[in-house]
């Protein structure tokens, strides 16, 4: 049984988020937190979490980041707040650590964390991080343009405050997209190519989210990671095959900074949730089955 709650912020923001409790009541109490990607909300993990047999002994935890789904907010996003939201939400539901398991964006925010608040990360699961040095094309350069992707959305909230805004967004159920994005994949290399397309289709996405917070994603998503020879907790990545955003051989050379990181590959694009559940879920269900915290 899943429970859908809300995480009031000091700040006056509202964190909406999902728990499945463990199902063992003699387990000693565990986390694991689940974060999307960008553009994405907590729906990038249902079919997951349907699936997954990791509620028999931990508390598995999904989330709408700050400015994303139905944790609304006219006000500033950034990794700061969201690492801050996140430990705030641990604290609420009584866990002293968790293992973050992070998709694109998420898996970013997931490094920061584990530097922010080092001592409530048990382990990270990285699925496609996103290491600058490694990224190559169009994607290079976006990452060099941060500071004026910043700005505009400094600007688009100017705006915004006096009344210059979009009223509604699209919902956006990742579940049902997944299903048929599957469904295409089976067709040509043409299918395929469409697939990635739409999945890194920026008009696709500003139909879900608001102009501002998408701005600070794309600069929150390049932004340099922290110190990777600090984070001294068993580290899962799992490393799409299809180099949409980065070379693998670039990324790995740069996981190997952190201590404990196991790397494995999944034959997909970047979105190996949609193209390879199944491989993803038992690896992440294995590999997790090893840890003790």
């Amino acid at each position: 049984m899943e429970y859908a709650r809300t995480l009031p912020t000091p700040d006056g923001a509202s964190i909406a988020y999902r728990v499945s409790p463990c199902a063992d009541p003699t387990a000693p109490r565990r986390a694991i937190v689940l974060l999307h990607g960008l553009a994405s909300n907590l729906t990038r993990w249902s079919e997951f979490v349907e699936t997954t047999s990791l509620t028999r002994a931990w508390d598995v935890i999904r989330l709408d980041l700050r400015g994303h789904g139905e944790s609304g907010t006219r006000g500033a996003i950034g990794m700061e707040r969201w690492c801050d939201d996140i430990a705030a939400l641990l604290a609420f539901e009584g866990h002293t650590r968790a293992v973050l398991v992070g998709h694109s964006l998420g898996a970013q925010v997931a490094l920061h964390y584990a530097t922010r608040h080092a001592p409530s990360t048990a382990a990270l699961v990285l699925i496609d991080p996103v290491f600058r040095e490694a990224l190559h094309g169009r994607w290079r350069l976006l990452a060099l343009g941060g500071p004026l992707l910043h700005a505009a959305a400094v600007a688009v909230r100017a705006f915004n405050a006096i009344g210059l805004r979009r009223r509604g967004l699209a919902p956006l159920d990742l579940r049902a997209l997944d299903i048929l994005a599957r469904e295409a994949l089976h067709g040509t290399p043409e299918a395929t190519r469409d697939f990635v397309r739409r999945y890194s289709s920026t008009r696709a996405d500003l139909a879900h989210i608001h102009t501002a917070h998408y701005l600070q994603d794309l600069v929150e998503m390049f932004r340099p990671v922290p110190g990777l020879a600090s984070i001294d907790v068993p580290v899962l990545l799992l490393l799409s095959s299809g180099a949409t955003f980065a070379e693998p051989a670039a990324t790995r050379r740069r996981a190997h900074d952190m201590r404990q990181v196991r790397i494995e590959t999944i034959d997909c694009e970047h979105w190996p949730l949609t193209e390879r559940p199944l491989e993803v879920r038992t690896t992440i269900e294995r590999w997790c089955g090893e840890r003790t915290v």
